[in-house]
């Protein structure tokens, strides 16, 4: 059977050319059987059995042919092949301390490239180590391939090692999941993986890999049980005949050579008409907002031309997730504070990309006076709640940046009201003032958080990427820390998973080795990822790690103490976590009341030896405040 053919794509061709000269149905059934155990590809396709090459090498061929630099990995027997491969092709092989940080460090590459992030982990554990990250992408909207070892194709259900269901644990976290049985599916699959990750809603995709699938023939035919020598018994003669079928069966045209260049993406465009009725909605609207989310970032429009778009349309955006940043530091069109009331008084609200979720109140702040304009790739996301608290006047299934494009082309001219950008601007600066404010205020103990942060944001270059992993900190971060630019902001996105740090860190800094690369860690979430300064020493990737330490998991104390008068499980202590990046290669400095006016110069040696190729952990130790007195964490 020719890669591709279903099984009723061969019954249709035995049918056809077969049974016409007369064979019996008893016979074409016995074909079918013949068929199933590959027996009939055989006749027509060799099997190289002095060949050393292996599957590792297919799936190197394709990746290569994709555009693919970087993979990331746990190393692991069952897909050492694969690693091998990768690094003869000049495929930078990355291997980290933990599966997890491997997926999150392919997610920042995907958020990053506008390509497929790639992954590799070994089966069993490896893989169920990164469900987390997998479902993290799924709902982050970004194309990852991850690729996990397997048991032998024979053994599987068998008790092998690792050998678990793991297309069950894939299947309602990915697009597309596959296991290849033979060596001549490799190409063909993995290509098809790549085409769905891209295609649509994009989103992670699942291969899994039998062992025996990447390994060379004379390897797997030892590993398989067959016994050399002439058999005498007639039951270990069938035995052989079996396995020897198999085994034939997994290699009969594995390396004749197959297309391994990109398959078509799928990708839907709004139409002309529904541009034009979106045209005809703003143009008529005196106080129109859009919300941007990260779907506006996704290929095929650049960020350049999205942001000329924009600008071109004039309209006040409050940009989220990966579209921050889009409209630089400082923007006339970008409004950040106050955002429910902005969409209070707006007439029209387009949201492109942005979701009516929790972030949005599942769609209670949006005022049943606006019109409303959706727009998302995916129709679920489209739709959110509209059959609770709101509802779209136009909904348009279709690729956000283009549309956005569209608009502005249809929309020459169109200046919304200047008081209604005034008036935005103006809370902008009331809101921003009273933060700083706020950053001048003297806590019980240690640091002011925002003084701090404030700080920071003055002493980031104009290429710094920032990475945002924590709670409480981190959402301090998010109001006062400004990307300099458009894919320069990395967070979870809607799933608000811990741990992303050193992932997403390692991810940004190999796509943007020019750039300088932040993480603003609460001190939680640093020790999901801490160990991660070994791979930035090993890899030559030096960022810089700010850490927030207040001692606590404070976005959950600010709930549960008031709530139920209990901090259990709360309270963590004020570690030397500058001490532990020391004993993972990084260097360590310390940020307190004690050197709080030296703090500029602190945070500059920090940048200096991260330029110098060290990674740096800038242990901040913090007080707490109550400028996010009421934020909730559920």
């Amino acid at each position: 059977m020719a890669a591709g053919h279903t099984m009723e794509d061969v019954q249709a061709m035995l049918k056809k050319y077969v049974l016409p000269v007369g064979l019996s149905a008893a016979a074409f059934g016995v074909l079918i059987v013949l068929k199933r155990l590959g027996i009939i590809y055989q006749l027509f396709h060799k099997v190289d059995t002095n060949s050393k090459k292996h599957g590792g090498e297919i799936v190197a061929d394709v990746l290569k042919a994709h555009g693919v630099k970087n993979i990331f990995t746990l190393v692991g027997g069952h897909i050492s092949p694969i690693l091998v491969a990768c690094e003869k092709l000049g495929i930078r092989v990355v291997d980290t301390r933990h599966e997890a940080t491997a997926v999150f460090a392919a997610d920042a590459v995907a958020r990053l490239s506008g390509t497929v992030g790639i992954a590799a982990v070994t089966a069993g554990p490896g893989l169920t180590n990164t469900v987390t990250a997998v479902k993290n992408a799924q709902m982050a909207e970004s194309p990852v391939l991850v690729m996990g070892g397997a048991a032998a194709t024979l053994l599987k259900g068998r008790g092998a090692l690792q050998d678990i269901d793991q297309m069950s644990l894939f299947k309602p976290l990915c697009k597309f999941c596959a296991t290849v049985n033979s060596v001549r599916e490799i190409g063909p699959t993995v290509r098809k993986a790549l085409q769905a990750a891209q295609s649509g809603t994009p989103g992670p995709v699942f291969v899994e890999f039998p062992i025996d699938v990447l390994y060379p023939y004379s390897i797997v035919k030892k590993e398989i049980g067959m016994k050399d020598g002439g058999p005498t018994s007639l039951g270990q003669k069938v035995i052989n005949w079996y396995l020897q079928n198999h085994l034939n069966n997994l290699f009969a045209g594995a390396f004749e050579a197959r297309d391994t260049q990109p398959l078509p993406v799928e990708l839907p465009l709004a139409s002309r008409s529904q541009v034009q009725k979106c045209v005809e909605l703003i143009s008529k609207a005196k106080r129109p907002v859009i919300l941007l989310g990260s779907q506006a970032t996704l290929p095929p429009t650049p960020a350049d031309d999205l942001k000329a778009a924009l600008e071109s349309l004039g309209i006040p955006c409050f940009l989220g997730g990966m579209s921050r940043g889009l409209l630089g530091r400082k923007s006339p069109i970008q409004a950040r504070q106050q955002r429910r009331d902005a969409l209070k008084e707006a007439d029209v609200v387009v949201m492109a990309g942005a979701v009516a979720d929790f972030r949005l109140g599942y769609g209670r702040v949006l005022s049943r006076k606006s019109k409303i304009i959706a727009v998302n790739r995916n129709k679920e996301q489209l739709y959110k709640n509209s059959d609770m608290f709101w509802k779209p006047h136009v909904a348009v299934l279709a690729d956000v940046g283009s549309f956005v494009v569209s608009l502005s082309k249809g929309l020459k001219g169109y200046r919304c009201d200047p008081d209604w950008l005034a008036k935005l601007q103006q809370r902008d600066e009331d809101k921003e003032r009273a933060n700083r404010d706020k950053a001048n205020e003297k806590t019980a103990i240690h640091l002011n958080p925002l003084k701090v942060l404030h700080v920071v944001e003055e002493m980031l270059d104009d290429d710094s990427i920032i990475v945002a992993d924590g709670g409480d900190f981190v959402g301090s971060a998010a109001y006062i820390l400004r990307p300099r630019g458009p894919l320069r902001w990395l967070d979870p996105g809607a799933f608000g998973t811990l741990g992303v740090g050193g992932g997403f860190a390692l991810g940004a800094k190999l796509c943007r080795p020019e750039s300088e690369v932040w993480v603003i860690y609460g001190d939680g979430s640093l020790g999901y990822s801490v160990a991660e300064f070994d791979t930035f020493t090993r890899h030559k990737t030096p960022v810089i790690a700010v850490v927030g330490n207040d001692a606590g998991w404070t976005q959950i104390a600010r709930e549960q103490v008031p709530m139920f008068g209990s901090e259990v499980a709360c309270n963590l202590a004020f570690c030397d976590y500058h001490t532990v990046a020391e004993g993972y290669g990084g260097k360590g400095l310390i940020l307190d009341c004690y050197n709080e006016d030296k703090m500029v110069d602190v945070i500059q040696e920090a940048k200096d030896k991260c330029r110098q190729g060290d990674s740096v952990l800038l242990n901040v130790l913090i007080g707490k405040t109550n400028f996010r007195e009421g934020s909730i964490s559920v």
